[in-house]
């Protein structure tokens, strides 16, 4: 696609990290009583449809919408919450699947939400992490994959809502987004 500059994870790259994503959780939950596993809509739709079901451990599903970039490409600090779970998660392992971290700023505000709401425990796996951009001490317990200070589309992250379907993940042209805050 000529908006992007370059691949920084093709279809197979990314099946592969989900295969093991996959594993590493059911390890980890091999012996928990129904974890949830929670969606931050809308750019892990598609990971968690791929990790969920590529995991053999049976998981209750949930989808949470957080929006901390609006139609930007930096985060704006304070995330909000637009769409909230439909079950609690009191007594239950929560797993939150993210598509990056950046800030920290959702992902801190998310885990103190469901520690409040009574969750047992939160495990965060994400496809991406951006360790250069992080405001919070924070990071994901699984990481698919790291990327540097770089704009990401494909396979449901998004610039103003284009790029999200793209089957692979890649660095977003400056000239798309130049002069956008």
């Amino acid at each position: 696609m000529e908006d992007i500059e370059r691949v920084v994870a093709d279809e197979r790259q990314i099946a592969k990290k989900v295969e093991i994503a996959a594993r590493w959780l059911d390890e980890r939950f091999a012996k928990a009583v129904e974890p949830v596993a929670i969606c931050v809509l809308k750019g892990s739709a598609f990971f968690f449809c791929d990790l969920v079901r590529a995991m053999k451990t049976p998981v209750l599903t949930e989808f949470i919408t957080l929006s901390s970039y609006g139609d930007g490409t930096c985060s704006t600090g304070a995330p909000k919450l637009v769409a909230d779970l439909s079950s609690p998660v009191a007594g239950k392992d929560a797993i939150i699947v993210e598509d990056i971290i950046d800030s920290g700023n959702t992902l801190v505000l998310l885990k103190e939400l469901l520690f409040e709401r009574g969750a047992k425990s939160v495990t965060c796996v994400a496809l991406f992490d951006k360790p250069a951009r992080r405001q919070k001490d924070v990071k994901a317990d699984f990481s698919c994959f790291e990327t540097g200070d770089e704009f990401l589309v494909g396979y449901g992250l998004d610039y103003a809502q284009r790029y999200r379907t793209l089957p692979y993940v890649g660095v977003l042209k400056r000239e798309v987004y130049a002069g956008k805050k």
